[in-house]
């Protein structure tokens, strides 16, 4: 098996997984939706009190196994390893409209450079979006391909501090605009009395779970390549501090741009595509400073792209025996296809269902329920049907840190994501908030059952029919 080079690499590869178009687009949007800085003390409890410890667990079970998503589930029970085909195929489905965002983002970077000034309308009534997410879908594999260390890993080392430098010095430059105080107040001052609000909660702790990447096997996948002398508690909560660094940061930028300009922050795909492009076409250097803000966004979407493609790449390549690059080429061709359909819904064929388009079906049902539910089987599986030994053996001791992480994982963070599903169904309030992509639609509570039912029995029965031919 193969393995990081350097624990840095290790670090830098899962704060690419974890810092996506989450932290840099959807993290001001819900901040703005949420009452400001009051989103940010229900975060940083999903944060580092529930998802941490998940990140923990999710790691040390990877580096514990030793292998892929299906191969740790298949040596906790034989007959979990459908659980584990099931969480590759939820994450395939996210990667196929993910990617879609990711074509996105490459074609903002490509018009801030040259110029152009095509509106997010302008660009969806095209066939350009399906162009892009083709491009996105090909760059994706090729890095995959290539391997650990040379793909993964040095696309990581390269991207990432970029994307800290790129946001650090754009900071620095909205200190000149005249709204960077009201955008700080609003960032870090907090409006208690919307802390009652169910909403803000469920919000924050989707964000704090999609944002981390935990629960979805991609740390399980990436914890398998550590090297054994690596420190796994401290390794988590640098990517946690990192991951909300670039949130912050992120913040610290768009919403003195927002304060300067009158714009609402609450724009979702109009704020990003849209709006801040004008803004920034008003501002001195307007051009520098687009480019620079759809290159960090680009940037963050291609390594948690990345690194969604490599469970599922290294999942088939040790259940088939086949080798890297065959494996990595089948799936990106099929990505190819799949992920036609989610970008058909922003393009000049508008593809939905009942009006809706299929991008935003599929993620309020497998994007946003999907990895809730994921999220909770992985925790259950690791702890209800393993002694928390395991846990202390790969950590190198036992502790009150281990046995409180392994009490979260086994009681109190399964009953949140339960919860946080339940509230988001049963209660009827539209939360379009909680959704990952931050679009404009929102399904009621049956469409994303059902929705979510329909999905999960046609990617089992898959499974099954799969294992029958194999056999």
């Amino acid at each position: 098996m193969e393995r990081w080079s350097s624990h840095l690499g290790f670090i830098l590869a899962a704060i690419g997984a974890a810092v996506g178009i989450g932290n840099i687009w959807r993290f001001p949007a819900l901040v703005g939706q949420n009452g400001g800085g009051a989103f940010l003390i229900p975060y940083l409890i999903a944060v580092f009190v529930f998802a941490l410890p998940l990140m923990i667990l999710e790691i040390t079970m990877g580096r514990f196994f030793r292998g892929t998503v299906v191969s740790s589930f298949r040596a906790v029970r034989a007959e979990f390893r459908i659980l584990g085909w099931l969480l590759c195929a939820i994450l395939f489905l996210i990667l196929s409209y993910y990617l879609v965002i990711t074509g996105w983002t490459i074609a903002f970077t490509v018009f801030a450079a040259t110029g152009e000034t095509t509106t997010f309308a302008g660009f969806t009534g095209s066939y350009m979006p399906i162009l892009f997410g083709i491009v996105a879908v090909v760059l994706t594999g090729l890095v995959v391909a290539a391997g650990v260390q040379k793909g993964i890993e040095r696309i990581s080392i390269m991207m990432v501090p970029l994307v800290v430098i790129v946001l650090f010095v754009m900071v620095l430059y909205c200190t000149t605009l005249s709204g960077f105080g009201d955008g700080i107040r609003f960032l870090f001052t907090p409006d208690f009395t919307v802390l009652t609000q169910a909403d803000l909660w469920v919000a924050a702790f989707g964000q704090a779970f999609f944002s981390l990447s935990v629960g979805e096997g991609i740390l399980l996948t990436y914890g398998s390549y550590m090297a054994k002398d690596q420190d796994i508690s401290r390794s988590a909560l640098i990517i946690s501090i990192a991951d909300l660094s670039v949130a912050l940061l992120a913040g610290m930028v768009i919403f003195p741009v927002v304060f300067s300009f009158g714009i609402s922050p609450t724009a979702g795909t109009e704020l990003a595509f849209t709006t801040l492009p004008l803004a920034f076409s008003l501002l001195p250097a307007g051009r520098l400073v687009a480019v620079s803000f759809f290159i960090v966004l680009f940037f963050a979407a291609f390594t948690s792209s990345v690194s969604m493609l490599e469970v599922c790449v290294a999942s088939v390549q040790e259940a088939a025996g086949w080798d890297r690059k065959n494996t990595t080429i089948l799936l990106t061709g099929i990505l190819l296809i799949v992920s036609l359909v989610p970008a058909l819904s922003y393009s000049a064929a508008h593809l939905s269902l009942g009006g809706i388009p299929v991008l935003d079906i599929m993620d309020e049902t497998i994007g946003t329920l999907g990895l809730h539910l994921a999220a909770a089987i992985l925790a259950l599986s690791f702890t209800w049907f393993l002694p928390r030994k395991v846990l202390e053996a790969e950590t190198g001791r036992v502790s009150d840190l281990n046995q409180l992480v392994f009490f979260l994982c086994k009681y109190v963070i399964p009953a949140v994501l339960v919860i946080t599903i339940g509230v988001h169904l049963i209660s009827g309030l539209e939360m379009p908030g909680a959704t990952y992509i931050a679009g404009s639609h929102y399904l009621n509570a049956w469409l994303q059952t059902g929705g979510l039912a329909t999905f999960i029995i046609g990617i089992l029965v898959l499974i099954l029919i799969i294992g029958k031919i194999r056999r």
